[in-house]
């Protein structure tokens, strides 16, 4: 079974190239979709260093930032493989954990799998009003989606090909957590998740969601529940 990674990458030039070959070495069959969102500092020159070393990269250019769900609307047409994983292109969320997240789709128990932050793994101790935030809107999604997932904000969404097949995705930004969420529970898709570790970053360190992301994922939770 082949697995597609799909990175969207913004201003990542620090850790492009540590999180392409940490993919890399990941023992499962794969392709890797490199989506450079309209980065300005630097990161499309290490994209073509990291051509040189894996070839097979694929990287698509967006002349300008357009968001996370924009590049993956980029990406997805590319991908050729049984299985999608979205991976962002910090270091937060470690490629190791692909088996995990791989196991309910390979045994059919599932046909898309979270990888939750909150389920136990090792974590990075860092903002409690982020986790709080997260809860809530977590809380707020499955209320309206009747899902039970502890962590619907979560980067690691790794589905069956299929299970994506005539779902289009309208975010641009951060939208698209939400929205993939209420898309998938709509179609009644088996959903399991599965407990990841997780290094979370400062601010200083490059993390990028700010609190007004959280105000527009809650009308977004409302919008992909009730209106689209």
């Amino acid at each position: 079974m082949k697995l597609s990674v799909i990175v969207p990458a913004y201003n990542e030039v620090h850790t492009i190239g540590d999180i392409i070959s940490r993919i890399s070495a990941v023992p499962l069959d794969k392709e890797i979709i490199v989506v450079d969102d309209g980065s300005v500092d630097g990161t499309g020159n290490v994209l073509e260093e990291v051509k040189k070393r894996f070839p097979d990269v694929q990287v698509f250019i967006h002349a300008k930032n357009k968001g996370k769900g924009a590049a993956l609307r980029t990406a997805f047409p590319a991908v050729t493989g049984d299985v999608v994983v979205i991976q962002d292109a910090d270091l937060e969320y470690d490629p190791r954990d692909y088996p995990l997240l791989l196991d309910p789709i390979l045994d059919g128990r599932a046909d898309v799998v979270y990888g939750s932050r909150f389920l136990g793994g090792p974590h990075r101790v860092l903002f409690f009003w982020h986790f709080v935030g997260n809860k809530f809107l977590t809380l707020l999604s499955n209320m309206l989606t009747n899902l039970n997932l502890s962590d619907m904000e979560t980067c690691y969404k790794m589905f069956r090909r299929e299970a994506m097949n005539g779902i289009m995705i309208r975010s641009n930004r951060f939208g698209v957590e939400p929205e993939l969420t209420a898309k998938l529970a709509k179609r009644k898709i088996r959903i399991y998740e599965v407990p990841i570790s997780y290094s979370g970053r400062t601010y200083e360190e490059g993390k990028k969601i700010t609190w007004l992301d959280g105000f527009k994922a809650i009308f977004l939770i409302l919008w992909f529940r009730f209106f689209d």
